[in-house]
């Protein structure tokens, strides 16, 4: 029996507390425990505590991992991300540090459908070799369970070569990997509109969930791009079919997405840039976990943030993630999105953590595994040489833990 103890921590940072998405109040609790010690079995968390609590549990094949001066936080939950895709847009980040917008690019060639050239241009091997890449790269910034998007193939077997990609990115990594499909990120250029969502409807969506290859399904609900009634037909098919439901919603323009993500049962609402205040409440009848992505809007050169401050004042589970794309938010960090949410979303380094682990595990379904240092859990866990956890927005993007494990093992 594998057992190791995790003993002397400055700071063990649980996030423990009560069952359900963190709201309100609550998004400021994440029961740190000084001197702190955590025994994992089996890659399994059986005890957390003080060092003298734990101390008398360890037994003389433990093996004891000294943590002195290491604050230790649970693994980061990053619940939006884009991770399989081919080349990069600097071109494009070029171009927008000249003036020029995310609509005008995209308008003239560039944006999703540049990327879906370069990722079709791949094989599968070339895709998972360079996703695998990205998955260590996840887990160097201290994020141990990832959602991951497909939408860069904009076809049916295109597709599914990415959720192919995505599936072994969990299997090869110790990264651990949500899937979502997301063929209705843009429309392909051979294909009509309508003949692309009936082939998403009747073919490509049957398929996914009978093989299994992704748990929830999206859509870039947006001008230029998906209508609220296509979004309709796609997601309700979905949802038919046992697939959850994720959405992109209000990034560019209110378009009403906080409306129609509760409508049609959306898990989570994900960017929400342009939804007013008065779209709030929403959210909350629906049930939907609003995930901000303020990485995105830094990347575009943006200023108009998403409320994030409002929206914990009103009682939603906020998430935050990296939305990592080669487009709009080139980063896989999450201390990056956690001083990114102080500062501009107005949040407190509290809610921040929460936000980037339990609440963003619960917007996953998979809080009974990871989000959280608790018995019973996934022993995913992060050691950082500081004093206060709470420096890790403080020194903006410039901070990586010391070690990273994953079940109990080490990974980075």
């Amino acid at each position: 029996m594998q057992e190791l103890a995790l003993i002397h921590c400055r700071q063990l940072v649980t996030l423990a507390g009560p069952a359900g998405p963190r709201t309100g109040p609550a998004m400021r609790e994440v029961a740190a425990i000084p001197d702190g010690a955590m025994l994992v079995r089996e890659g399994r968390i059986v005890a957390v505590g003080t060092t003298d609590e734990i101390g008398d549990r360890i037994g003389p094949d433990t093996r004891v991992l000294d943590a002195t001066g290491q604050v230790v936080l649970p693994g980061f939950v990053d619940a939006h991300t884009h991770p399989v895709f081919g080349g990069n847009r600097v071109d494009e980040y070029a171009l927008r540090a000249r003036g020029a917008t995310y609509a005008e690019i995209a308008s003239a060639g560039g944006g999703i459908r540049s990327t879906v050239a370069k990722t079709r241009a791949l094989t599968e091997a070339q895709l998972l070799e360079i996703a695998n890449a990205r998955a260590r790269a996840f887990l160097s910034f201290g994020t141990t369970t990832i959602e991951a998007k497909s939408g860069y193939g904009l076809g049916h077997e295109e597709e599914f070569k990415i959720l192919r990609v995505i599936r072994s990115i969990g299997e090869e990594t110790p990264l651990r990997v949500h899937p979502t499909y997301l063929g209705a990120h843009a429309f392909p250029l051979e294909q009509t509109r309508e003949s692309y969502i009936e082939d998403i409807v009747e073919r490509t969506l049957p398929l996914i969930a009978s093989e299994g290859l992704a748990k929830w399904c999206d859509i870039f609900v947006e001008q230029n791009y998906y209508t609220p009634d296509e979004a309709r037909r796609i997601l309700g098919r979905a949802k038919s079919l046992g697939l959850g439901i994720r959405m992109h919603v209000d990034q560019l323009h209110n378009g009403g997405g906080a409306a129609l993500s509760a409508e049609l049962g959306a898990k989570t609402a994900d960017h929400l840039e342009q939804t007013p205040i008065s779209s709030f409440d929403d959210l909350t009848a629906g049930g939907v976990m609003p995930v901000l992505l303020p990485g995105s809007v830094f990347c575009l050169g943006l200023s108009h943030y998403p409320d994030g401050r409002g929206m914990v004042d009103a009682g939603l589970p906020v998430v935050i993630a990296t939305d990592f794309n080669p487009g709009s938010s080139p980063t896989v960090s999450m201390p990056f999105i956690l001083a990114l949410a102080c500062t501009q979303l107005e949040m407190t380094p509290e809610e921040a953590l929460c936000a980037a682990t339990i609440n963003a595990a619960w917007s996953l379904d998979a809080a009974g595994d990871v989000g959280s240092l608790e018995p019973g859990k996934l022993a995913d866990f992060t050691l950082w040489d500081l004093d206060d956890w709470r420096e890790i927005p403080y020194w903006a993007a410039s901070v990586r833990p010391s070690a990273v494990y994953v079940g109990g093992t080490w990974v980075a």
